[in-house]
């Protein structure tokens, strides 16, 4: 499976973490109190969409894929989406990182920190045990590290699930505590999705009720253990939002307050897109259309979906 891999890198760790681009996003996102909108893309003219919009806006983003992207029996692709996903980030006129998202299986992770260009992938051993989840997490932390890519993890459980995503609903929902949060910050991880009242998918007629007091415990920590020291950029600590389905701008804003970075966003803005696309390809909308045009109105209400949540998100003219 593939014939160019990376090379196992030498040089001292904090050297790489100063350019990575998912880090050099989140450090500069960090420093002006704004959040950076990670979204998924399924396809490649989404990608294209979602890159254009955040050069409209002169807005960071960053491109999320699944691991479908690489696995998928039908496109039998390894990667390729992924690749030119990075190509389309790398002559983007903003900052755009590529990120594999809930990457739960061991040699598929292996595969992508070696073969295909991300910028930093989410190990996520969530599935596992505590004990389990913190030993995959380090040992993958480590082999990532060596290609130059930044890691995410999940300690606790979110509890749902996510597109081809293992689901967790059935099992004990577990809240992040802040020793947890620093033995997983001890693994070397980057950036760290905490489990604070969060879910994966719809929550229901209650809605999102978080305990940001989980947040701002796991910022005391980082100001005191694990500080941003420019010259040790290894002690770079960021928080990560998973779960914001029927979130609403307020609510957004109140997890930028609390210092968290990146926002994952997928059903809020890729809702518009499939609605879409439904309404005019299939004729519900009372006007049935070719799949062309009807790709270019779903393309249309992605971007003016997502220019509002970079807006709420105050990543908009960021990019000088």
């Amino acid at each position: 499976m593939g014939e160019h891999a990376r090379l196992p890198i030498m040089s001292n760790i904090n050297e790489w973490k100063k350019s990575n681009r998912t880090l050099e996003i989140l450090r500069k996102a960090q420093e002006g109190k704004y959040g950076v909108i990670a979204i998924i893309a399924y396809t490649f003219d989404q990608a294209v969409t979602m890159v254009r919009t955040a050069e409209k806006m002169k807005s960071p983003i960053m491109i999320l894929v699944f691991p479908w992207a690489i696995t998928s029996k039908s496109s039998g692709s390894n990667g390729e989406l992924v690749r030119a996903i990075s190509e389309l980030s790398y002559r983007a006129k903003v900052p755009v990182s590529v990120h594999l998202d809930h990457a739960q299986d061991i040699e598929l992770i292996k595969y992508c920190a070696q073969y295909l260009p991300f910028d930093s992938i989410m190990v996520d051993m969530s599935h596992y045990s505590r004990e389990d989840n913190l030993k995959h997490t380090k040992e993958l932390v480590e082999y990532c590290n060596q290609y130059k890519i930044a890691t995410e993890a999940e300690p606790g459980r979110i509890e749902g699930g996510e597109d081809g995503i293992l689901h967790t609903g059935d099992l004990e929902g577990l809240l992040t505590n802040i020793e947890e949060a620093k033995l997983f910050f001890d693994t070397g991880i980057d950036i760290i999705a905490p489990s604070f009242g969060n879910v994966h998918g719809d929550y229901g007629k209650e809605g999102p009720s978080l305990n940001f007091d989980i947040v701002k415990d796991i910022f005391k920590s980082i100001e005191t253990d694990y500080k941003t020291d420019q010259e040790n950029m290894s002690y770079e600590r960021y928080v990560c939002l998973h779960g914001t389905n029927e979130f609403s701008k307020e609510l957004m804003q109140e997890n930028i307050k609390h210092g968290i970075t990146k926002l994952n966003i997928n059903k809020l803005i890729l809702q518009s897109y499939f609605h879409e696309m439904q309404s005019y390809y299939q004729g519900e909308s009372g006007t049935k259309v070719g799949f062309t045009e009807a790709i270019d109105k779903s393309n249309e209400k992605l971007s003016e979906c997502l220019e509002y949540w970079m807006n709420a998100c105050g990543s908009s003219n960021t990019v000088l």
